[in-house]
């Protein structure tokens, strides 16, 4: 079980690493390099003269042939490269440098520079591969050059991907995709047994012992928690575990992680340190279970978008509408569970879960701040949780409603124009109506 967290916790790491798809890209090229090879030396003096000649090149067309092909691939990929500087500074000075992680972890981005490395090293190693038979029949250049029409090709899907990436409605948009999978995955059916509550009387009798802690071995933030893995482990080892973090949080290391209460003698046995591969901790916020921080990434281009030096409104009421939509979402699929049990529903896992209140706080509070002043902003903002409201149960309109009171708060109505105030007044009547309250 052991081996197991700690190969699912190094799957994580080498997925998310931006140099993992060239790698496999170039470890295929060696191979195909070799299949090539061989095929040239084995097989095609067996069937050469059933190819057609133009398929067939020799030694001294296949120089020029690679050392034209090498230096094109190696410009697309500078080219590339340069292109991925403009849209790193782009996003970090007119978005959010958090929006960074969304274009480096495209898939389209490391296949393209996959596809390159692929095409370099296949081109670089049949030309070292060359002989000195100047007469010998060789097929392997006319596969480098499909080879190239595809690195040609990715460049400029490349060019395309890039040119699309930097436009803020559509990094808007991948970000409340992904943010919408990350909902999900995290609230679909799990592999462990939960409660929303259990009995109190229950809980004390099984804290009763002596309490026990689990340390961080390192400093970061929480990226990850396999709670399936978490759960197996307490019951092998008889005991109760309760979290001293939420997901996102920052830890240090030395401090509290978990507190445990032994549930039977074996688990003075116990190593602590066995618990952390179940934890993944790193040195940024990700979005594998951390919904807020896609959230956040939208609150940070909506609060640039407002700042003086942007001054586009229009830009952050987009991005309010899709952090309504992702609340919207979240509120109907939204689940308190703080405990967790085996399959014989032992308590396993105190975990205290983040409310949905925190959830709009943390998304609106600093657009509240920045623009407050701005009525169009503010107009987004009620109106997003009117919409919020009209699609989900009372508990959620509660808390809507709550928040929309705070929101409404920061406005100063005795300075409004009429007009602006009656626009105003229909969208609180209407947040109002979607709420059942009475203004």
């Amino acid at each position: 079980m052991n081996a197991s967290a700690h190969s699912q916790k190094a799957k994580v790491n080498i997925r998310d690493s931006f140099w993992f798809l060239p790698t496999i890209y170039s470890l295929i090229s060696i191979i195909a390099v070799t299949v090539v090879t061989v095929a040239d030396y084995t097989l095609l003096p067996m069937i050469e003269k059933a190819i057609p000649d133009i398929f067939l090149t020799n030694q001294d067309i296949a120089k020029t042939l690679y050392g034209a092909l090498i230096t094109a691939i190696l410009t697309m990929t500078t080219i590339s490269f340069s292109t991925i500087m403009v849209v790193l500074t782009t996003y970090t000075t007119q978005f959010s440098p958090r929006t960074l992680q969304n274009f480096m972890k495209s898939r389209v981005t490391q296949h393209v520079l996959g596809v390159y490395s692929f095409g370099f090293i296949f081109a670089l190693l049949n030309l070292i591969l060359l002989t000195e038979d100047k007469k010998k029949a060789l097929a392997s250049p006319f596969f480098t050059v499909i080879v190239s029409i595809v690195c040609l090709a990715f460049f400029i899907l490349f060019i395309h991907h890039s040119s699309r990436f930097v436009q803020v409605n559509n990094l808007i948009g991948e970000i409340r995709k992904n943010a919408s999978d990350t909902i999900r995955q995290n609230f679909t059916k799990k592999q462990y047994i939960h409660a929303r509550d259990w009995e109190k009387d229950d809980i004390e009798a099984l804290t009763m012992g002596e309490v026990k802690y689990i340390y961080a071995e390192k400093s970061g933030y929480v990226q990850n928690i396999n709670i399936s893995g978490l759960v197996d482990w307490t019951k092998a080892n008889d005991l109760l575990l309760e979290a001293q973090f939420f997901i996102g949080d920052y830890v240090q290391k030395g401090m509290p992680l978990f507190k445990y209460w032994p549930q039977a003698d074996k688990t003075a046995e116990l190593s602590p340190e066995e618990s952390h591969p179940f934890l993944l901790v790193g040195n940024e916020r990700t979005d594998l279970q951390d919904i807020e921080f896609s959230i956040q990434k939208l609150v940070e281009i909506a609060v640039k978008a407002i700042s003086p030096s942007i001054n586009d409104p229009h830009t952050a009421v987009n991005c309010i509408n899709r952090i309504g939509s992702l609340l919207a979402e979240l509120g109907s699929k939204y689940e308190v569970i703080r405990y967790y049990g085996d399959e014989e529903e032992n308590l396993r896992l105190i975990m205290e879960p983040k409310h949905y209140q925190e959830y709009l706080y943390k998304s609106f509070y600093q657009i509240r701040i920045y623009g407050k002043h701005d009525i169009s902003v503010m107009n987004g903002v009620l109106d997003a949780l009117h919409r919020i409201s009209a699609v989900n149960d009372k508990s959620v309109k509660e808390d809507v409603w709550k928040f929309g009171k705070y929101m409404m708060n920061a406005i100063d109505e005795d300075e409004m124009d009429e007009l602006d105030y009656n626009y105003y007044k229909q969208i609180v009547e209407k947040l109002a109506a979607a709420c059942h309250k009475d203004l």
